[in-house]
């Protein structure tokens, strides 16, 4: 490693420092069904750079796509789809979504992959006057899900948290949709770190008074929920919540600060998972889980703690652009041609927070081929005015 050629890498001073990057990727032994611990990986589209949209579905190219949601079932993990880390409500439209929930389903039903899918209310050109728009938005989108043969995540919807007068509000809603629900579903509650627009959702700030209403509308339908995703950053809360949960419901974390220690869980119970992080983590995360199977805890946490450093560091706030890091980790790794994105979210991080993701990425051996890796991380800093 010594007598290699370094790269130069910028910092957030924009000094520029040495970095000598690895030659062989970590090494995760694929496997069949992870047993312990249901795991869903929330998937990140790949764009189409060939085309320009002005009025129309997002541009995505499909072929790419699919082949990264392979990828995950290959190791093990599930698909949530269509979820925010695919860009719903940051540049993927709900027409360019339906028609990813359609191919997906399909594509999981000849993988023989598990997969849920994210439903909400982002079709709604203008904002809802009443709470019929609102849970008529809902059932078109969850009639898509149906039809396609998957399972539903129930999303977060800004219109209702902007229409809502209070808990009952969200009460009625959620009600009306879970008993006309075929299956029963994941509810999602995405915190406003991700999402500004939902503070207060629930129909409180103090989240004392939402877990409330929460666990109120899962306790009004128990048979109808299969579980929920917390994506609150808030670990100690979680726990909290989900050893409150009814029996039967499960907790998935979507903490991507904490979630080796929740997966892990203790005396009391433990969060199953579906997270945007185990996209660039998929081999690792499987890996981890599968040792986790045999009962190994300790081993499980020696994979998967040193991913985390990586994880709050692509989920740095704001939060919600996280995607932009997840997507370049997917161009260095060699899943897609290009760093593009739907809505040119590819801007949103600065040069100096790539070159650290690169950077904690190699070191954990996640590029599979990590000369692939150096050579684009060197195209990007280039393009630039990084100095060669």
């Amino acid at each position: 490693m010594s007598g290699r050629t370094g790269i130069r890498l910028p910092g957030v001073a924009g000094e520029l420092r040495s970095y000598v990057p690895r030659t062989q990727p970590a090494v995760h032994a694929p496997g069949g069904e992870l047993r312990s611990r249901i795991v869903y990986s929330a998937a990140h589209v790949v764009a189409d750079p060939y085309r320009s949209v002005r009025d129309g579905p997002a541009a995505i190219d499909w072929d790419a796509t699919l082949a990264f949601r392979r990828h995950l079932w290959s190791q093990g993990l599930g698909v949530a789809e269509a979820m925010d880390t695919a860009q719903r409500g940051m540049g993927l439209d709900w027409a360019g979504a339906a028609e990813l929930i359609r191919r997906s389903a399909a594509e999981a039903r000849s993988a023989g992959g598990r997969i849920a899918c994210g439903i909400g209310t982002d079709q709604l050109m203008a904002p809802a006057r009443t709470l019929a728009e609102v849970i008529a938005a809902y059932e078109e989108q969850l009639a898509v899900v149906e039809e396609s043969g998957s399972r539903a995540v129930l999303m977060a919807s800004r219109a209702l948290a902007a229409l809502a007068k209070g808990p009952e509000d969200y009460l009625e809603v959620y009600g009306h949709l879970l008993r006309q629900s075929a299956v029963p579903v994941i509810l999602h509650w995405l915190g406003p770190m991700f999402d500004p627009a939902l503070t207060g959702y629930w129909g409180s700030d103090d989240l004392d008074a939402a877990t409330g209403t929460f666990l109120d509308v899962i306790a009004a339908h128990p048979d109808k929920v299969d579980g929920i995703k917390v994506s609150l950053l808030d670990a100690r809360r979680e726990i909290g919540l989900r050893r409150r949960l009814p029996k039967g419901v499960r907790c998935y974390t979507g903490d991507d600060f904490h979630y080796p220690e929740l997966i892990e869980g203790d005396e009391q119970g433990f969060s199953h998972a579906l997270l945007g992080i185990f996209d660039p983590l998929a081999p690792v995360a499987a890996g981890a889980v599968r040792t986790l199977d045999t009962g190994d805890a300790a081993g499980f946490r020696a994979l998967l703690d040193p991913t985390v450093q990586l994880s709050r560091h692509l989920f740095g706030a704001p939060a919600r652009f996280y995607k932009t890091g997840v997507v370049f980790l997917a161009w260095l790794a060699g899943h897609q041609s290009h760093f593009t994105m739907v809505g040119g979210l590819q801007s949103a991080r600065s040069l100096p927070h790539l070159a650290r993701a690169y950077e904690l990425a190699d070191g954990l051996g996640l590029f599979p081929d990590p000369a692939l890796a150096e050579a684009r991380m060197r195209q990007l800093l280039v393009i630039n005015g990084v100095p060669a």
